[in-house]
């Protein structure tokens, strides 16, 4: 057998062994998909009018909003469902699976690729669950054609991909589940640092820099503009640098200690 047609094999095994572990115990991922959900319903029914009239120089329009909150409650959910990477790689760094991983002939990197594979289908199953929400209490997208339909899909599951191997190095470094949910909380945090509830040009001046620069904004205003029709600018380059960019680094950090961690 051929090292790629092994390498393909292992990792084929290892996203099984990962998507049988998420269909077993699925309160994990339950538990970080009710977040966005439930931000989603709380800025909408509760603080809709308000950030709407905010957001419309006075006039409140809850279905605007609502277009407006969708891409940024998405790309939260991604930011999720990582989280849940993150404690399932320190779950096996931790509990002795790795070291009999380890004693097998199978390929080395299959291990993280299962993780990583196994975590951006999540992360696309998660994604569509939110959206189906954001549609049943009326968002719609009759402005896109199927080319930004599938541009929009095509950046989620880099964004999704590029999150997740920085959750895979996370859940390396953490000496337990607790510690790694903790190393994986900028993931949550970020998005509310950003555009996904507020345009930049309504927060304090001195924090637009941060906001307009960080991850998750040039990916929500890119996915923003490819859902409704509107301008993207330069976000959209932005955002795929930044997940490049990530994905790389993740990559390298997550093998790197990957093949030096002896536990």
């Amino acid at each position: 057998m051929s090292f790629l047609s092994l390498a393909v094999r292992d990792s084929s095994t290892m996203l099984r062994r990962n998507l049988l572990h998420a269909r077993r115990y699925p309160s994990l991922t339950l538990n970080l998909l009710l977040t966005p959900v439930m931000l989603l319903l709380l800025f909408v029914y509760v603080f809709g009018d308000v950030m709407s009239a905010g957001i419309g120089g006075g006039s409140a329009d809850r279905s605007a909003y609502i277009a407006y909150l969708v891409p940024g409650i998405l790309l939260m959910t991604i930011g999720g469902t990582v989280v849940g990477t993150a404690v399932s790689v320190s779950n096996d760094m931790t509990e002795g699976i790795i070291a009999r991983f380890r004693t097998m002939a199978i390929h080395r990197g299959s291990v993280l690729v299962g993780h990583v594979v196994g975590s951006v289908l999540q992360s696309v199953l998660s994604v569509v669950l939110v959206g189906a929400v954001a549609v049943a209490i009326g968002f719609r997208s009759t402005d896109a054609t199927v080319l930004e339909w599938l541009a929009a899909l095509g950046l989620l599951v880099l964004f999704a991909t590029a999150l997740t191997w920085i959750a895979v190095g996370m859940g390396l470094i953490s000496p337990n589940a607790e510690a790694a949910s903790n190393n994986a909380l900028p993931m949550i945090l970020l998005p509310l640092l950003s555009s996904a509830f507020v345009p930049l040009d309504a927060m304090p001046g001195w924090f637009q820099p941060f906001a307009e620069y960080q991850p998750f904004t040039p990916a929500i205003e890119t996915l923003r503009g490819l859902l409704l029709g509107s301008g993207i600018g330069h976000n959209a380059w932005l955002a795929v640098a930044w997940c490049l960019g990530l994905a790389v680094l993740g990559y390298f950090w997550s093998t790197a200690r990957f093949n030096r961690d002896p536990r």
